[in-house]
């Protein structure tokens, strides 16, 4: 039906507006398929600018059409500041990833001199590592200051109460002083075992985060702590980075765990995790035991502190966060290649000229891994 005709019987049914509007609408779809029709005759044109343009002519009966070279070059500007306003992050852990086979080791190390303050500038020469007694050679050596998964456990029995707000605060500072980059958690535990983020957040950056965390739960009941540490090491299994620590805030008791403290230091060794304890006592507490404190953070290679007051906590955990990220990261191929499954001992020296009295803080060890197949990609972490 030609415009005219379209025209013609709308006038008969509606007012002189309707047929006008009618007209220009019909008259926009004709010049669209005209403009579809046209596309097998689009040619390319060069716009002078500093780089080439594509610019489409079309024809319509006799005369040419073709887009404004302002409109095209407006079009073109409009898009790429579009990409520019939202910027992807690209960033890739492989800065932070040491690349290994099967049978590469992962170390953990912190220098320290007489006075106990990191001691930095040391090369791989500086440093002797021994698997059961057999040195090893060091086959990748930083001290970069590497992003970490860490979780923060914190008891909330009933005698923890009075002391909430300092080991909150102190959390916090941890966060504060740690690499941006870190992935964190908290785990509260008291007769049950709970992870402070909402559901669908396993891990947070921002210390606002945490310590909502950490304050939405009631200091009373007994003491799970077992249980909070084993689910703990679970967790950091979801991280992305290779370096996992844990920093566990509580008096060192047990009254209430389904797993027993052989368990979980078994599941500690097996764990790349290095934890760092903070013991706050409650002299009325019958239940404190430092004792199982030490014994995590020593076969980690993490650190024990006991500090008088739980108002030192927030120096102590910024201190820990200080020793995290000065740490020295090494990797090893042992010299025994067997797959027995069985525990490996380890003990790490350092020597440097004109520096005495060098101490080395490690792992104390890790269970070789059995039935890894060969080109693996992932190499033991202890």
């Amino acid at each position: 039906m030609s415009i005219a005709s379209i025209i013609k019987l709308a006038s008969s049914t509606g007012s002189r507006d309707d047929c006008l509007r009618l007209r220009e609408s019909t008259e926009r779809k004709t010049e669209m398929t005209a403009l579809a029709k046209s596309k097998q005759r689009c040619t390319t044109a060069r716009h002078p600018v500093s780089f080439s343009m594509p610019m489409c002519l079309w024809r319509k009966g006799t005369s040419a059409f073709r887009y404004p070279p302002f409109l095209v070059v407006f079009l073109l500007l409009l898009v790429v500041s579009a990409g520019i306003s939202q910027p992807t992050q690209t960033r890739s852990d492989n800065a932070y990833t040491i690349q290994l086979n099967a049978n590469m080791v992962i170390l953990s190390v912190t220098v320290l001199d007489g006075h106990n303050m990191p001691v930095s500038g040391l090369s791989k020469d500086n440093i002797q590592v021994y698997e059961d007694g057999v040195l090893q050679q060091i086959t990748n050596f930083s001290h970069d200051d590497i992003p970490v998964t860490a979780g923060i456990l914190v008891d909330n029995s009933g005698s923890m109460g009075p002391k909430r707000d300092d080991v909150i605060a102190a959390a916090v500072a941890f966060a504060r002083s740690s690499n941006p980059l870190d992935q964190m958690f908290v785990v509260n535990f008291n007769d049950r075992v709970s992870f402070g983020l909402p559901s669908g957040l396993p891990f947070t950056a921002r210390p606002g985060q945490l310590q909502q965390a950490l304050s939405g739960i009631t200091a009373i009941g007994q003491t799970s702590l077992y249980d909070g540490i084993a689910a703990a090491l679970e967790h950091l299994k979801q991280g992305r980075h290779d370096k996992n620590v844990l920093i566990l805030i509580s008096d060192g008791g047990d009254n209430a765990s389904k797993l027993n403290l052989g368990q979980v230091l078994n599941m500690a060794k097996h764990s790349p995790a290095i934890i760092y304890a903070i013991g706050i006592f409650d002299e009325q507490d019958s239940d404190q035991n430092p004792g199982v404190l030490k014994k995590f953070a020593k076969e980690t290679g993490g650190q024990a502190f006991f500090p008088e007051s739980s108002s030192d906590v927030t120096s102590i955990c910024e201190e820990i966060a200080r020793d995290i990220r000065s740490q020295y990261t090494l990797t090893y191929t042992p010299v025994d290649t067997s797959r027995n499954g069985g525990y490996r001992a380890i003990d790490v020296k350092a020597r440097a000229p004109g520096r005495w009295h060098l101490s080395v803080r490690t792992r104390a060890g890790y269970f070789v891994p059995l039935n890894i197949p060969n080109g693996a990609s992932n190499g033991a972490r202890p």
